[in-house]
Formats: structure tokens, C-alpha cells, sequence
């Protein structure tokens, strides 16, 4: 069993001001954060949100989602990565405190020091988790998985990835399988793919799963396809997936903020007497980025609250989820927008890091559930129309 170090805080200004440090130089290199994430389970950061009877932390989803953000404001793709992780052992610990033993498998390996992530990334497929369009086929002892995954995080080091699959052995009574893949498993290979926009030391490469076993152990769930089939395990996979997401995204529009700030302060013109800090027009679209930040933050932090406080939203939850989501990365990009105006020509440079902040900030709209997504569930709950319903639209 791994432990967490007592002596020093999980998180502390060196530690992240090495993040820092390290950042731009894993984005120049497209290279994994193999320090920072040494780093972070040295510290035992890994067992954060893990309960405490299993060895953790025991923190819950608000108290990770703000650490997330510290370390999101010096190294976002950092952040991301190890966001796969905390989703899958975070929701797991909300199952067990509900009294539901179901992911206390995972609890277990993650207590032995087991690194997880996710592997529900599928091209075409746009609701992820309750529908895929790999196929899992039960066997004896288990099922096996053929598909092609996309967006997998973690990729050099994760122990277990999670994955899905529909079994349509009864074609009227589709069903998705939800398993953990163990690394030395046969059956699958990582493509290395990952050369991208940004997030570029997630190291987020392509699975191919080719008959790839999961044994019975580590089946978590086998429940009917599209929403029909959602429950409590879905939702909270979806409330520290997608909630963690937006911290990260918050983080980087504060610190697109506080650095365009510090530099309004730095810049001159011929035609000011003092800094740009005092040119109208810079205050005017400083005072949108703030007001930016304060809606994105408190939207946030009232989600992420209510989530670890156990507040019954009943089924408003999925559209709470997807709707904060979707609200922060729209207010961050446009605060991130707004930094690479006000910045002006220095900060499309590559030694500058408003550019590598720009990059990181424009995947956020990307990460689910997208925009098409977000209002097509966040309508149909609204307006009490099945999202399983036949055609979707028409």
C-alpha cells in the first residue's frame, strides 16, 4: 500500500513553482510530465481522493477540484492528466460513502499505488460513456473489448484504464460494459498520436483494443444503453470528470488575468503619459475578464459544493453538470481571447506564455461534453423530452 506524505502538504508554492518551471518546456518538447507527476505521488497526491478507511486523504470532490486549480494555474496539462485519475478513484469514494461497494475494487488498487485512467474517447460517438461504438463480448471469466479509443490520458504510466463497450448479444436489449483494462493485458497497443494544439503533455494517445480481456474483478458495471441505463455511477463520472475539467479551464483564465494585468502595468504608448493600465479601453476589457472570472468561479465552486455536501438535485444533476462545464470554458476562452488582444503582437511568440495559455485554453470547448452536446441535453431535461427518444430530432 502507497502512503501519503505527513510531513509535507500535498501541494506547496516550490512544488508548483517547479511545475511551473517545467511547463513550457513539456509543451515545447510534446513530452509527459514524468517530474511532476513523480512529484505527485511522492507527495501520495494520487491518494487524495481516496477515503480515508482505504489509506487516503479522504477528501471529496470540492477539495480536489480546488487543488486542481492550483496546480491548473501553473501547469493546466498536468492538471488534465491527473484528473483521469481522481474521476475514477473520486467517484468510486462517493459510491462507498453511499454505502454502495461496488468500486471499492478500485479503492483497493489505488490504495496499492495503482494509477487509473480513462479510455472512453471514441470518434463519432457524441455521449460518451452511456452509448460506444466498441463492441465487448462476454467470454468465460469475463468480457473482451474491440475499439478504437481516442483522448487517453496518462498514457505512459496508467496501471488500469477504464473502458467501455456495447454488448449487443440481444439486440433489442443493447447494454454498455463499463471494465478496467490492466496494462499488461493482451489485446490492446497505444498508438502514438498524441501531436496537438494543446494539452500537449497529457500525452493523450490512441488505444486499439483488439479482443482485449477484462476480467469479471474488474467489471464495474453492465447497465442498458443510452439514459435508460444511467445511474448513479454515470452521474458522478460525470461530476468529477467534467467539473474537474472546468477547473482547470477556470485556472487558466485566472492566470491568463493576473499575468495580462501585471503586463497592462508594463506596456506603454506615445499617446499615454503613464502605463496602458490607464487607456479606457484596457479597463474596459479587464472589468469583462473579471466579471468573467467571478460568474466562472462562483458557478463553479456552488456546483462543486453542492455535489460534496450531498444536496438531492435529483435528475437536475446531469444538466447542472454539463451546464457549469459548459459555462466556465466558454467564459475562460473569452477571457483568454481577451489576454492575446490586450497582450498584443509579444504574445503570439512561443517564448511567451500567453501563447501556450491561448493554445491550452481553446481544448476546453472540445473536452465533453461540447457545445452541441451541452445544449442538447441541458434543452430535452429542460423541456422533459427523453434524450434516449427516437429520432433525436425531428
Amino acid at each position: 500500500m502507497t502512503t501519503i506524505d505527513t510531513v509535507r502538504p500535498l501541494l506547496d508554492d516550490e512544488l508548483l513553482r517547479d511545475f511551473d518551471e517545467r511547463a513550457p518546456g513539456y509543451d515545447r518538447d510534446n513530452a509527459f510530465f514524468t517530474e511532476d507527476f513523480e512529484a505527485l505521488r511522492e507527495r501520495g497526491y494520487f491518494l487524495a481522493s481516496l477515503p480515508e478507511a482505504f489509506g487516503g486523504a479522504g477528501l471529496d470532490l470540492a477539495a480536489i477540484n480546488r487543488l486542481q486549480r492550483r496546480i491548473a494555474y501553473v501547469a493546466p496539462a498536468t492538471a488534465v492528466a491527473v484528473n483521469m485519475h481522481h474521476y475514477f478513484v473520486g467517484l468510486c469514494a462517493d459510491l462507498h460513502r453511499a454505502g454502495d461497494p461496488s468500486g471499492d475494487w478500485v479503492l483497493r488498487r489505488a490504495a496499492a499505488g495503482d494509477i487509473f485512467a480513462a479510455g472512453h474517447g471514441e470518434s463519432g460517438n457524441d455521449i460518451p460513456v452511456l452509448l460506444s461504438s466498441a463492441k465487448a463480448e462476454r467470454v468465460d471469466g469475463g468480457w473482451e473489448f474491440t475499439g478504437h479509443k481516442i483522448f487517453g490520458s496518462l498514457s505512459p504510466v496508467w496501471t488500469y484504464l477504464g473502458i467501455h463497450g456495447m454488448d449487443t448479444s440481444d439486440p433489442d436489449h443493447p447494454q454498455v460494459v463499463h471494465g478496467f483494462l490492466h496494462r499488461d493485458a493482451p489485446g490492446y497497443r497505444i498508438e502514438q498520436t498524441w501531436d496537438t494544439l494543446g494539452m500537449r503533455a497529457t500525452m493523450s494517445n490512441d488505444t486499439i483494443l483488439d479482443r482485449a480481456f477484462v476480467p469479471d474483478e474488474a467489471t464495474i458495471m453492465v447497465s442498458p444503453a443510452g439514459f435508460a441505463g444511467a445511474g448513479m455511477y454515470h452521474v458522478a463520472l460525470f461530476a468529477w470528470a467534467l467539473l474537474g475539467f472546468a477547473a482547470v479551464y477556470s485556472s487558466i483564465a485566472r492566470r491568463a488575468f493576473d499575468d495580462t494585468v501585471a503586463q497592462m502595468h508594463r506596456r506603454t504608448s506615445i499617446a499615454l503619459t503613464r502605463s496602458m493600465a490607464y487607456h479606457p479601453e484596457v479597463q474596459h476589457q479587464i472589468a469583462e475578464m473579471r466579471i468573467h472570472l467571478e460568474g466562472m468561479t462562483a458557478h463553479l465552486d456552488r456546483v462543486c459544493d453542492d455535489w460534496a455536501a450531498g444536496v438531492d438535485h435529483g435528475m437536475d444533476w446531469p444538466a447542472k453538470i454539463v451546464a457549469c462545464k459548459y459555462d466556465v470554458v466558454t467564459r475562460a476562452w473569452a477571457v483568454a481571447d481577451a489576454a492575446l488582444d490586450l497582450t498584443g503582437g509579444s504574445g503570439i511568440f512561443r517564448r511567451s506564455r500567453f501563447e501556450q495559455l491561448f493554445r491550452d485554453c481553446r481544448l476546453g470547448r472540445i473536452h465533453p461534453g461540447n457545445s452541441l452536446l451541452t445544449h442538447e441535453l441541458v434543452g430535452k431535461l429542460s423541456l422533459g423530452i427523453n434524450p434516449d427518444e427516437q429520432p433525436r430530432w425531428g
